[in-house]
């Protein structure tokens, strides 16, 4: 017994060693049969990329990962999640080089490694710009002529990355001009444009399109007519129109000979006047009739004049006094008056209802009958046109002495004396 002892514990430590090399050599082996690699193509998605950027490439997917699963494991591009992670990136033009990150969503999948294990990206920041549109209608046909194009909105906004921006120069609508001379008036797409008139992208044009109009003539004349303002609604309360000018008094109009002869003048835009109650100086286009076009000239000036309605309104006032001495008794022969008084509208309807008073001027008058002139103090804006009577009988006379009044008492006599 003590010799097979003997023999199994004679260098124990070298056949301790064989045990764990060959159960590492196993396991390795065991391992390596298990270790695969997945062929497929696995889309890389980009998170956490700064505000207000734009990605001018995309990051390149997996194509090949190396994985270890245990026998029975199904594995397929589903399998995995690929990302790539932005929050540490300047936002700044350019190009940027950061790791791919890969995770198995079974947990009974360990990876290995990848490939790519590193991608390149290029980031822009997100700009805006103004830029004018610019109308192209190419060549136009024999016969024809074209009046002034007219395009709404005039400028748009290119929206984009910042070094894709930069190269806009325009926004370009493309019309046709037809050979039966029907006037343009479309809705447009608009493309956004280089100097050469390069189509540019990726950006956006905001608004995506533009209005064009386009008159068309086959047989253009020119003939000058008057301007005639339209005004519409009224003034505020108690005001009217004075007058209604318009500078210049013609102008030029251009377009198809038929048309022309049925127009003896060119009517403004509506002016609306609803409530106003001063002056008004505006520039107002002309509402031209469609196919013909102003030559020169597209908005004039109007002014319009306003004054007060004013008129007269009789109204039943009384009287009083001004200047009476205290020693002086007065008797009026009357007591109201009426009168007539001139305004504007607004003046006079605030007079309606308002205890009105007229004035006898008294001042420097002695006692016996008098004849007054009626005079009055109105509200400003407002003036005395008339009064019925125009005078008014006023009595002065001096108090009577009081009859109980006391005479004065007697000075005693002198008494005599003897010398």
């Amino acid at each position: 017994m003590r010799r097979l002892v003997g023999r199994i514990a004679h260098n124990w430590p070298l056949k301790l060693a064989a045990v764990g090399l060959a159960t590492l050599m196993y396991g390795g082996l065991a391992f390596s049969q298990n270790t695969q690699t997945y062929p497929g193509v696995i889309p890389v998605r980009v998170v956490n990329q700064p505000k207000d950027t734009v990605l001018l490439t995309q990051p390149e997917s997996v194509t090949a990962v190396r994985y270890f699963a245990p026998p029975g494991v199904p594995v397929a591009a589903n399998s995995f999640v690929a990302t790539v992670d932005l929050a540490s990136v300047e936002a700044k033009s350019g190009f940027v080089t950061v790791r791919i990150d890969v995770k198995a969503l079974d947990e009974r999948i360990r990876i290995l490694g990848y490939d790519p294990a590193l991608t390149s990206l290029q980031l822009d920041p997100l700009v805006s710009k103004t830029v004018p549109v610019r109308v192209e209608h190419g060549t136009v046909p024999d016969g024809l002529t074209l009046g002034p194009t007219t395009v709404d909105p005039a400028t748009v906004t290119i929206s984009g990355p910042q070094s894709v921006v930069a190269n806009v120069d325009a926004a370009r609508a493309v019309v046709t001009v037809q050979p039966t001379a029907i006037d343009i008036d479309q809705d447009v797409s608009l493309t956004a444009i280089d100097k050469l008139g390069s189509a540019v992208s990726p950006v956006d044009v905001i608004p995506a399109s533009a209005r064009v109009v386009i008159p068309v003539f086959s047989d253009r004349q020119n003939r000058t007519l008057p301007v005639n303002p339209v005004i519409t609604g009224t003034p505020a309360a108690g005001f009217e129109i004075e007058s209604v000018s318009v500078l210049p008094q013609v102008v030029l109009v251009a377009g198809d000979a038929g048309q022309l002869a049925q127009l003896d003048r060119v009517d403004t835009s509506p002016i609306p006047m609803i409530g106003v109650s001063s002056d008004e100086t505006v520039n107002i286009g002309l509402a031209l009739p469609g196919g013909l076009v102003s030559v020169g000239n597209d908005t004039v000036t109007v002014t319009i004049k306003i004054r007060a309605v004013t008129g007269t309104r009789t109204f039943s006032a009384g009287l009083r006094l001004v200047g009476a001495r205290s020693d002086l008794d007065y008797a009026i022969s009357i007591d109201r008056v009426l009168v007539t008084i001139g305004g504007s509208t607004a003046d006079l309807d605030r007079l309606e209802g308002a205890a009105l008073v007229m004035e006898l001027d008294v001042v420097g008058l002695k006692a016996g009958v008098q004849q007054v002139p009626v005079t009055a103090t109105l509200p400003a804006g407002t003036t005395l046109v008339a009064t019925s009577p125009t005078t008014v009988t006023v009595t002065i006379t001096e108090p009577a002495p009081s009859a109980s009044a006391s005479p004065p008492p007697a000075s005693p006599a002198p008494s005599a004396s003897g010398g």
